[in-house]
């Protein structure tokens, strides 16, 4: 799949034809157990409205989305940058929202998609980015290889999608 993977930063232009298949997307991974803000079962109707709020945050320049897609055109995975921040903070941005399907795992989409959002950071000049994930989770993984800075964990800071309580764990990384 990663031959065939293409990572492109949607523009306001495409990003309503883009909120059906990322609801798609984000029901699988919180189907699959994925800790992203959501409860199980997950409607579709929630997932839309919230890539719906997106892609507002897309339209006014308030959040960079990348998406994977396949040979098909399929989005399998995203990932967003929080650019609305604090005044006091136009240096920086938060990885928001790391998602790839479960057909598409452990074939680089993940890894590409992290590539091309610090090329994003860059060009909208933040170099000090942040994320937090569940501690222990596949995703950490991921992060650690990419060069992220682990600063700490915080017990029972969110609920998986079953209800049971889980630990945040937080990293930021300074782009050069």
């Amino acid at each position: 799949m990663s031959d065939t993977l293409i990572i492109r930063r949607v523009t306001p232009d495409d990003v309503d034809a883009c909120v059906e298949p990322l609801a798609d997307v984000l029901i699988d991974c919180v189907e699959g157990g994925a800790s992203v803000s959501f409860m199980s079962p997950l409607s579709r109707e929630t997932a839309l409205g919230f890539w719906r709020g997106v892609a507002e945050g897309v339209r006014h320049g308030e959040r960079a989305l990348l998406v994977a897609e396949d040979s098909a055109n399929s989005i399998v995975g995203t990932v967003q940058l929080v650019l609305a921040l604090p005044e006091n903070q136009p240096h920086r941005a938060d990885v928001a929202k790391m998602l790839v399907r479960r057909d598409a795992r452990r074939r680089g989409v993940a890894q590409r998609l992290m590539a091309e959002v610090d090329a994003v950071a860059r060009d909208e000049g933040r170099v000090v980015l942040v994320l937090d994930t569940v501690t222990g989770g596949e995703a950490e993984r991921l992060y650690q290889r990419a060069g992220w800075t682990r600063v700490g964990d915080v017990p029972g800071y969110a609920l998986m999608p079953d209800g049971a309580l889980c630990s945040t764990t937080f990293y930021y990384r300074h782009l050069t």
